[in-house]
């Protein structure tokens, strides 16, 4: 089954060879605000995106280390209906969705990094 999720381009130190290898669905501009907490950028570029199954744990691995995190720290997910892939700068959590604790863990790691805590709720019930 396929993962969807997002990725936000300003996020990647190399922007085109990890979207290269996914599906944008959609793409989304807007401009950043004070809850943000990026105010280095003047917009968001936000890429709907779809994997293929199969390649769910490269692309985890390449946004991994595409990831920028010079000024701030960033993170993508994606989902299917049984797995959430939430990526870090040099950390890659697969979770089950059904597993509350290791949702935990990540909020955790992502608050640690300096995330702010409405950014990585990572909450099972999300769609």
């Amino acid at each position: 089954m396929n993962y969807q999720g997002t990725i936000i381009e300003e996020s990647l130190d190399d922007k085109s060879s990890v979207l290269k290898q996914v599906k944008i669905l959609s793409t989304k501009v807007e401009a950043v605000v004070e809850k943000h907490q990026t105010p280095w950028l003047k917009q968001r570029t936000l890429h709907k995106v779809e994997i293929l199954d199969q390649r769910a744990e490269a692309i985890a691995k390449a946004l991994s280390l595409a990831l920028e995190n010079t000024h701030h720290s960033w993170y993508a997910d994606y989902k299917n209906s049984t797995t959430h892939y939430i990526i870090f700068p040099n950390k890659i959590f697969k979770i089950d969705r059904q597993s509350k604790e290791q949702y935990r863990k990540a909020k955790e790691y992502g608050i640690a990094l300096g995330i702010p805590g409405y950014q990585v709720d990572f909450s099972p019930e999300i769609k």
